[in-house]
């Protein structure tokens, strides 16, 4: 079996899988605002790279970092649909080698107490796991 992951943009369309540009919300969930929301944030590791990015990192390799686990693939994919969708801009600092910072619009930023909400009720609701705090490396 192919895994998922490991197909290009192109591959996952012909063979059924969403893409980046595909909305997940069907058809009667179109009137709901939260559906529709969930097509842009709802895939995993989008909402941490909204509160990285809230928190000041900027940079792609701050926040590969600070995003441990995340591949480097996956946030550029991450990076794009939010830059698609208008939370996220992307501002170049360097032309040779091309390097950018990446910094929320107002559209994002308008989603920052969304993120606030989500850590309100995670303080309250999803207690830490016992055992040590993970190492700050």
């Amino acid at each position: 079996m192919t895994d998922v992951k490991s197909l290009s943009e192109s591959e996952r369309s012909w063979r059924g899988v969403p893409t980046l540009a595909e909305p997940r919300t069907y058809r009667t969930q179109l009137h709901c605002p939260v559906a529709r929301t969930l097509d842009v944030v709802g895939d995993r590791w989008t909402m941490l790279v909204l509160r990285d990015l809230s928190w000041g990192r900027r940079r792609f390799s701050m926040l590969l970092e600070s995003l441990e686990g995340i591949s480097a693939n996956l946030l550029s994919d991450r990076l794009k649909r939010l830059e698609e969708h208008g939370m996220v801009e992307r501002v170049f600092y360097s032309d040779h080698p091309p390097r950018a910072d990446y910094r929320l619009t107002a559209k994002g930023r308008a989603f920052v107490p969304v993120l606030v909400a989500l850590r309100t009720y995670g303080d309250e609701w999803e207690p830490v796991a016992a055992g040590p705090p993970p190492s700050s490396g």
